[in-house]
């Protein structure tokens, strides 16, 4: 793709390595911020400066936050004995959509892929078995995506919780096996935290 402009040439490069982004769409959006007044775009880049500069991470859950502990975790109407392990924040925003869960979140940052080099000690795990181990947990629900690397990352979780007591569940499979949570409709998504399933069970499939 030949340019006309150096500045317009790596305005694409730099939006063209977003996820899903070609350079063919970055350079349509990157035309189309031409067209904008100066005052919106500067309006963007402050708002995406800020954001990666204040944005915080909540020190009980991890789910992103302005604040140290995030607005669900400081809510005094949600359930803090129940726990729902999810893999990204883009989960917690899935399943806060379908208004059917009251308890809080615990966000793993990702899942054990020894393909990817992801192990155990890459995400937010040792934390969630801290909390486990303090005894005010009664259930932790499993939230992951139906991948194998999404099992193998709920067994691991289970294997290390199995002694304390605490009752594990999964979400009903109206998540067909291999899909994203996140891409779940509201109501699927709703009825399978509502129809939870011991986790225990899914190990006989």
């Amino acid at each position: 793709m030949e340019f006309s402009s150096k500045l317009l040439e790596r305005a694409v490069n730099e939006m063209s390595q977003l996820p899903g982004i070609g350079k063919r769409t970055a350079l349509r959006l990157v035309l189309h911020m031409l067209k904008q007044p100066k005052e919106q775009i500067v309006a963007l880049s402050q708002a995406l400066q800020t954001m990666r500069n204040d944005i915080k991470f909540c020190k009980s859950c991890h789910n992103i936050s302005d604040v140290e502990l995030c607005e669900i975790c400081s809510n005094p109407s949600r359930n803090e004995q129940i726990i729902c392990v999810v893999e990204d924040v883009r989960d917690v925003m899935a399943i806060e959509n379908t208004s059917s869960f009251k308890g809080l979140y615990h966000v793993l940052g990702g899942k054990i892929s020894p393909m990817d080099g992801i192990g155990p000690h890459d995400l937010n795990i040792e934390s969630l078995i801290n909390k486990v181990k303090q005894g005010y947990i009664k259930e932790l629900i499993f939230a992951l995506s139906s991948t194998m690397e999404g099992d193998t990352t709920n067994f691991y979780i289970f294997k290390q919780i199995q002694n304390y007591n605490v009752v594990t569940s999964t979400i009903a499979r109206g998540i067909s096996v291999g899909d994203e949570l996140e891409y779940a409709d509201e109501i699927t998504l709703g009825r399978s935290i509502l129809n939870r399933i011991p986790f225990e069970s899914t190990l006989k499939l």
